[in-house]
């Protein structure tokens, strides 16, 4: 069944009235639009070929040749950033959508069920989520070897028991209420009112806490390509540009700078995103201005 977020007497035009009001929606979606963007341009476009290496033009300076400058091996940063884009959405995308179904079935069950069955699934839960995605990354890296597959089933791995435990939060906020009881009168199972109903009321939550891990799965793939467990050469990343510019930070800074630019900018526009979706959908929980 195909899950809406229901708002009673609004709108789609004044939701979206509403939404280009907000100030953080706007700020968040317009800077997300534009890395988007970029990672879907370097599919078809980049400046220069991020895999030819042209060693004469080494750590040259941000130019009209070369927007961003080049890096240790004479490619070109603006290339290597927009590829970066693509790389770091695409694992954290992945990332967010293996926690977000699998965490949520979980944690919508667990509400379901309650007992034993919830008391067991929350430890289990909770057994998990005290691995963070690094320490995740380096254990399936010792079996399986670095790379980005690898990094998405950590951070995914990681991404499990933070949507159980919102899952869980909001649907334990719905079932008392007299419209699930109701639909219990009806006849309805568990199953079929956490899908109808509970689910629908906590999609709005789950769409906040998505926008979040989302900025935070680009964290995670930025450490852990920076520690060489990401996407591997020649492929770029923007945490492995940070690691090759660590040690030419004198002689030539904006290898670090753009990279580090491109990452803070994103997380920045996702939680911006996140913050104004919230305050657009979910009315009770508007910051006081």
């Amino acid at each position: 069944m195909t899950l809406h977020i229901d708002i009673p007497e609004e709108k789609f035009g004044s939701i979206l009235a509403k939404a280009f009001r907000n100030t953080a929606f706007v700020a968040g979606f317009f800077i997300t639009l534009l890395i988007l963007a970029m990672a879907i341009v370097s599919y078809a476009w980049t400046p220069y070929d991020v895999t030819k290496l042209v060693i004469a033009d080494k750590t040259q300076a941000p130019s009209l040749a070369h927007w961003f400058g080049t890096d240790h091996f004479g490619r070109d940063i603006l290339s290597m950033v927009m590829v970066g884009a693509r790389n770091s959405i695409a694992v954290a995308l992945v990332a967010v959508g293996i926690g977000m179904g699998i965490g949520v079935p979980l944690g919508a069950f667990a509400a379901a069920r309650g007992g034993l069955v919830d008391e067991a699934l929350m430890r289990l839960n909770d057994l998990v989520f005290a691995f963070p995605a690094l320490l995740s990354a380096i254990m399936i890296t010792a079996i399986f070897g670095p790379g980005a597959v690898n990094a998405i089933i950590a951070i995914g791995i990681f991404n499990i028991p933070v949507f159980a435990r919102v899952a869980r939060a909001g649907a334990l906020a719905i079932w008392p209420r007299e419209f699930i009881l109701a639909a219990r009168a009806a006849g309805k199972s568990s199953t079929q009112i956490s899908i109808e109903h509970v689910l629908p009321n906590i999609a709005t939550l789950l769409l906040v806490q998505g926008t979040i891990q989302f900025a935070l799965g680009i964290l995670a793939e930025a450490g852990l390509s920076y520690l060489g467990l990401g996407a591997q050469p020649p492929m770029p990343s923007w945490g492995r540009m940070l690691f090759d510019a660590q040690t030419r930070m004198v002689v030539a800074p904006w290898m670090a700078i753009f990279p580090g630019m491109a990452i803070v900018v994103t997380v920045l526009g996702l939680n911006l995103l996140g913050d104004g979706i919230a305050d657009i959908l979910d009315p009770k929980s508007r910051r006081q201005r």
